[in-house]
Order: structure tokens, then sequence, then C-alpha cells
């Protein structure tokens, strides 16, 4: 069986961009986690039990990217030229924000999206055991542009 958009005989098909030009496309997405001021402080001084929770959420949304076409049945499978993860503490949590380029016939924006969404998942999965009231919030497509090669 083929994944793809549901059609109007209610059936999936794949959106077929073999002929779509190749071009240069690249898409930034954000969001953020609300933690508690104490959170925080762990974060900033190191102490968080499971170890540099900046560092695996910077991974974790690398890697997710990567693996988005895996995660999400209808999207194309992309070789993927960059991904860039950054945090940045905020006074009332974190927020992260993803940049993904690709070259090809299609955008990378569920890649960038992808990425923020699990880099957070990895943030609330490694303060859980001392923040109960975290909240993740703004995830948000931010740019999208495309241009020839």
């Amino acid at each position: 069986m083929e994944l793809s958009h549901l059609n109007a005989q209610g059936k999936l098909h794949m959106v077929d961009v073999g002929s779509k030009p190749h071009l240069v496309r690249q898409a930034k997405a954000t969001g953020r986690i609300v933690l508690q001021a104490e959170t925080i402080q762990k974060i900033c001084d190191g102490t968080m039990m499971k170890g540099d929770v900046l560092a695996a959420a910077k991974v974790a949304g690398i890697m997710a990217a990567k693996k988005t076409a895996e995660l999400i049945p209808l999207c194309h499978p992309l070789c993927i030229n960059q991904v860039d993860v950054q945090t940045n503490i905020l006074t009332n949590g974190v927020e992260v924000l993803a940049t993904v380029r690709c070259t090809g016939p299609t955008g990378v924006e569920m890649e960038a999206l992808t990425a923020v969404s699990v880099a957070l998942l990895t943030l609330y999965d490694m303060c859980k055991a001392v923040d109960k009231q975290m909240v993740m919030e703004g995830i948000a497509l931010v740019e999208k542009t495309k241009h020839s090669l």
C-alpha cells in the first residue's frame, strides 16, 4: 500500500515531486518549554540528574530531523544537507530554534518542526523528575525559503 495524501476517492497516494526543480530549500521552526525557576537553575548549573540537558536536546533534534520521513507517513525521505538546533535559556524556560537545509524537489518544513518538537520532548523527559508543571508551547514554522542552485 502506498502512503500519501487523501484524494477525492478517500484513498491514499504519495504526492509526486519528481518533476519539481531541485532547489536549495531551508526552513526554520521554533518552540519553547516553560519551566520553574529551580529547573532553569539546575540546567544552568549542570546539576540535572540525567546530565547535560541542552546538549541532549540538540542531538535529539538533529536525529529527529533526519528521521522525519520514518515518523510521519506522508513525508518524502530527503537528503538533508544541514541541521542546526539552538537552545536559548529564557527567564521562564528554554527556547529551541531549528534550521534545516536540503537541496531537492520538496521543502524541509516538517523536518524543522520535528526537530523542535523532539528537542522539546527531550527537555521534558530530562527535567520531569524535578518539574511537574512544564508546558511545551509555541511550536511553529517561522521561515521557509527556496532558491536556485
